[in-house]
């Protein structure tokens, strides 16, 4: 084999391996996916866990009582059922690359939250906002995109309603020790290709009218989709699984 490094440079600091070091461990090879078109969803990664891929409700229950998910299944998506309840996913993760597609209605009703609203919780407890925001105004931590009730977006990347939209969200949970906070959770999100928010620190798990406070929970838990009575769509969900590892 070529030589691929060097074993006579200084040691990088904060790590176990020196500059162009060629016993420092490769990148897994990974298949990257396709992208989406508003006629079809793209193929995933190939190291990706699908959460839903338009043929099956299977990998999700309703959050009040863990019965099988009650909103309907349409031609490669799912769509909410109003007053049927928020439903979750059954594999629950941690640190994550997740991708989710969603679609506000059609039939464009009310104003502000009242229009196309449904949300995406991490962890079932960190709201990123789901809305159909596209000319039509509301507070600005609850916009499109908006970490609910904390941050607004940098942007309203909003397409027109019934238009296939896509987040793509980095997630970094956060760390306890007992009842101590190590680390807070952090989010980076892009809506259509634009970014919302640059590895945001969160203030705790979002709230409706009130402040967020952390308070110590499990490292991992399910990615929740908000029923608030409108009949928002979804379809092509999955998660990558961030690994680290510790070089020090």
């Amino acid at each position: 084999m070529a030589n691929v490094g060097y074993d006579d440079t200084p040691v990088i600091p904060g790590s176990i391996y020196k500059v162009h070091d060629g016993e420092r461990p490769q990148p897994r090879v990974v298949t990257p996916g396709t992208a989406s078109t508003q006629d079809a969803p793209g193929t995933v990664p190939s190291d990706a866990v699908v959460l839903f891929d338009g043929s099956s409700l299977a990998g999700w229950v309703s959050l009040k009582d863990g019965s099988p998910a009650p909103w309907s299944l349409g031609a490669g998506f799912m769509e909410v059922v109003p007053k049927t309840g928020n439903i979750r996913s059954v594999a629950e993760f941690g640190d994550c690359q997740l991708h989710l597609e969603f679609a506000s209605p059609a039939e464009v009703k009310g104003d502000s939250q009242g229009r196309g609203n449904s949300g995406v919780f991490l962890m079932g407890l960190y709201e990123i906002q789901v809305l159909d925001c596209y000319q039509n105004p509301t507070y600005a931590d609850g916009t499109t995109g908006g970490i609910y009730g904390q941050y607004p977006p940098l942007v309203n990347a909003c397409r027109p309603p019934a238009a296939w939209q896509q987040y793509d969200i980095v997630w970094e949970g956060p760390r306890f020790a007992g009842e101590k906070l190590l680390k807070p959770a952090y989010v980076t999100v892009f809506l259509n290709g634009l970014v919302l928010h640059n590895r945001q620190e969160l203030q705790g798990p979002t709230q409706h009218r009130q402040l967020a406070n952390y308070t110590p929970h499990a490292p991992v838990g399910p990615l929740v989709l908000q029923d608030h009575n409108d009949l928002v769509r979804f379809r092509n969900i999955w998660y990558r699984p961030l690994t680290w590892y510790d070089e020090v």
